[in-house]
Formats: structure tokens, sequence, C-alpha cells
């Protein structure tokens, strides 16, 4: 089987980059997926000027509508390439290709004709003023595209992720400069086909592959030609990001790490909560920022919760992405293994029991090179042990036993990160009070995972800055400019 070469994507064409590649394995056995040639400094400058370009050529010029309408050429395109990029997407992550099938490749679709509907539907600012002295005057906004954009995605739902933010970028009349993970390249080659297939101007998507410290992702978050950074990943990551944004002061969106909670109370319905637990746990190994990794469970409950999980998680099935039978993949790699597999020897030296897993699975010989890992669920626990503060981004949970709302609430907002937390009850007043009172993004009331794309999308603290979704993306993807129109004569007072 040959092995692909993945190349930039500068102004509507693939280049060749003469300087440095990398190899892509595939995290469940070890093979190589592609060669990826890495973009260097001059190759990142010549996207920023793909990009300037075409906003300065008749991309400007493009109606609302039309690019409405590009967006929905681009979502059917996506439809009839779904089997190409669902390879590509698992060969990158190893996730069971019924998880890719239906949230990854399904949602990159659903992104576009979305925002496509949003763009077409956007409401802008207007007043009548009227002043004191019988003055009036008309005040409106118009929004103009931010520019030449650096989008900036990591490896766990990487077309997903990306589609998320191209979306409303281009629907906005900006051009973007993507960078995916290393890990996770060949998804975003695909999309740059597709791109040339539904007739986007040149140089509004551009690609570029590469690391990040002295490398792509430097070059391209320390230019001066990009007007603003939108980008997902860890928490350190984006302060140096935020670093490189600030001696030109451009705008930034980061949604970042998370140490998620759960809270569940006694009166909760314990079936519906455990296969709740089991989603938010486990769904992608663990490998989504908005995964749990605390649980907090009332004391009468605790055990039945504790065992209800241990005895649900022995039934998953790791094993090869096609195999219909699979429930769990491996981690994105063996060097992300080795930082999960840290966290499992600090859970034992910190005084934690572990439940189940713990460790590295035996997998058939055919998988054993893979990035495996078990499904873990710890309990003994402190609140402030390292385990129970640090994100791990794995398939991992440490359960803490409360006895009051109070102390609930309190545990679950003592922690740098405030992205998500679930609640589980019964009692819908409690569902409300509590979801109110947490210090996160967002709070889900006995489910997990369920969002309206219009609604508000993004974390507090270590958790990130700004929020995307709805008009929230459009408002972050442009400028505002405010027009006053005198409508009586005379000065202005």
């Amino acid at each position: 089987m040959t092995i692909p070469t993945l190349r930039n994507y500068i102004g509507g064409s693939f280049v060749d980059a003469p300087g440095r590649t990398f190899e892509k394995t595939n995290p469940v056995n070890g093979t190589i997926v592609a060669h990826v040639e890495e973009a260097d400094r001059e190759i990142v400058d010549a996207a920023v000027k793909a990009g300037r370009a075409a906003l300065e050529g008749t991309w400007s010029q493009m109606s609302v509508n039309d690019r409405a309408a590009l967006l929905r050429r681009i979502a059917d395109r996506i439809d009839a390439r779904f089997e190409d990029l669902l390879a590509a997407e698992v060969a990158d992550t190893g996730k069971p290709e019924s998880l890719a099938r239906e949230v990854d490749i399904t949602r990159a679709a659903a992104n576009f004709r979305a925002f496509a509907d949003m763009i077409a539907a956007q409401n802008l600012d207007s007043y009548l003023t009227e002043l004191p002295n019988g003055r009036q005057a008309l005040n409106y906004a118009l929004r103009k595209p931010l520019g030449v954009v650096a989008v900036i995605v990591p490896w766990n739902l990487p077309l997903l992720l990306l589609t998320w933010k191209v979306a409303p970028a281009i629907a906005c009349g900006n051009a973007v400069i993507v960078k995916p993970s290393e890990d996770t390249p060949s998804s975003a080659t695909v999309l740059a086909e597709i791109m040339t297939e539904a007739g986007v101007p040149d140089g509004v998507f551009n690609l570029v592959h590469g690391l990040g410290p002295d490398s792509t992702g430097e070059f391209l978050t320390t230019h001066r030609g990009v007007d603003g950074i939108t980008f997902t990943g860890e928490s350190s990551t984006g302060s140096t990001i935020m670093r490189a944004a600030a001696p030109t002061v451009r705008p930034v969106s980061f949604e970042l790490g998370g140490k998620n909670a759960a809270l569940v109370f006694a009166d909760a319905n314990v079936e519906k909560t455990l296969d709740g637990l089991m989603r938010s746990i486990f769904t992608n190994t663990g490998q989504v920022c908005l995964c749990t990794e605390r649980v907090y469970i009332q004391r009468p409950i605790f055990d039945r919760i504790a065992a209800g999980l241990v005895e649900r998680v022995k039934k998953l099935k790791l094993g090869a992405p096609y195999d219909p039978t699979t429930t769990t993949g491996p981690l994105i790699s063996l060097k992300h293994r080795e930082k999960v597999l840290a966290y499992f020897k600090r859970a034992e030296e910190q005084g934690g029991k572990t439940l189940v897993g713990g460790g590295i699975p035996d997998m058939p010989p055919e998988l054993s090179n893979g990035a495996w890992v078990e499904p873990t669920i710890w309990t003994g626990l402190d609140h402030d042990s390292q385990v129970m503060r640090e994100e791990v981004f794995g398939p991992v949970a440490g359960l803490i036993p409360f006895d009051t709302e109070e102390e609930a609430i309190r545990l679950a907002n003592d922690t740098d990160y405030g992205l998500a937390a679930s609640i589980w009850t019964n009692d819908l007043e409690r569902g409300h009070r509590v979801a109110g009172r947490m210090n996160v993004g967002i709070a889900w009331v006995n489910t997990w995972f369920l969002r309206d794309l219009r609604s508000p999308f993004g974390g507090m603290g270590l958790s990130g800055l700004g929020r995307e979704g709805g008009a929230h993306s459009l408002h972050f993807y442009t400028e505002p400019t405010n027009i006053c129109i005198s409508l009586t004569e005379g000065e202005s007072k």
C-alpha cells in the first residue's frame, strides 16, 4: 500500500514544501498513515498573502446570500465525500467508525449548513436616537470581516472542530489559514480538496501542516498579517498564543481544557444517570474537552453508582475501529498514553483505589503496538489531589461522595477550570438551582453533550476566553462599524 504525502494548500492549490516532513502513525496499530510536509515560515507567509489577496479581490464583493449558498455547496460536497472523510478521520484518530460516522462527519456538514442559515438571517443593530432638543439621528452597525484568521484545531475532534470555526469565518467573509494538529492532518487535507470542488475562491481557505513551537504554529500566530486567532486545545498553549497576539492586540477566541464535574443527587434516576455518566466519561476514550473526570455522588447512592459504573466499564470493548462490536478506541498516540499512565501512577501514590482498569490492556498481536489504555475508575482520592485537579484527557474519573447540595456545589466549583458540568436529579427545581450556580460555560441537567448550535459555547478560567456558536461566532469573526446619520438640520450637540 502506497503511503500518501500530505501537502499544504495555498491560494487554491496544493504546494510542495521543500523542507522537513514528519510521519503520522495510526494509534490503533502504530503503522504509518501518511508523510506530512511541514510548512516553514515562507509557506505560512504565502498563506497569509493568499488570504489577503482574496480579501482584496472578488471575495470581498460576494453578497451574503452568495456566501450562504457557497457554504451549502461545501456541505453537499462533505456529504458526497463522506466515506473519504470517514476513512481519514478513523486512520488519524483510531476512534470507532460508528462514532466518527455518527458525530464527526455528520456534524461537519451540519456546521456549514447551520452557519449558512445564520448568516442569511443575521440582524444588525439599529437605533433611532432622539435628543432632548428634538434632533434625531439613525444609528446602525455594519459588520465587516475580521480579515485573515488563523484557525488552530486539536486532534480529538479534528474535522468537527475545524468546521465549527471555518464555517462561521467564511460565512462572515474572512479568509482562513487552518493548522490542524500534527496528529490529525488527514481530514483537513480532504476538506481542502472539497473547497476546490465547491468553488471556494482561491485564498479563502488555506491549509498549513506542522507542529507548534519553533514550527508552523508559532510562525502563524506571530505573523503580523494575521488579524485574529481562534484556537481549541490545551490551556498552556492558549497562554502561549495569547502572548503572541498581545503586541498587536489581535482578537483571540480560546476553547481550552476542562476538569468537568458531574453532580449526582440521591433522587436521580440511577439507570439513566449511569447511562449518562458512561457517555460523559468514556466517549472518544475520554478525549473530549467536555468529558467528565470528577463525579460527586450523594452518599446514600454512592456505592450503587460506583458498582454500576464498574459493571458497565467491564462491558466496554476495546478493538479495531471497523469492528462493529468496538465501543472504545485507543488514545491518540503513545506519547499521550505516557501522560495518562503517569496519572494512573499518581492516583495510586495519592491514595486512590482503582475500582476497574488502571493499566495497559492485553490486545491481539495486530493491535499490540497501538496506544491502548484501560478505562479506569478511582475512589478514595482527595478532592485536592493532583489527579482530581489536573486534566488527564483520558478514559478516567474519580468518584467522591458528598452529603449536602451546598457541599456538592462548592466541590464542583473549586477548580481552575470552568468549561462544563452535569447535574443528575429528578428534582427540577434543584436542577435549575444548581445549574445556575455552576461556574461553567455550559451546565447540563440529566443529559450530556446535547447542544443547539445557536447557543453560546466556551469556558471560564483556564477553560477559555470568549464564546462560539450562533451570533457569538458571527460577532467574533466580524468588526462592527457604527454609522450615524443625522435626520434633522443643524449641528449636533
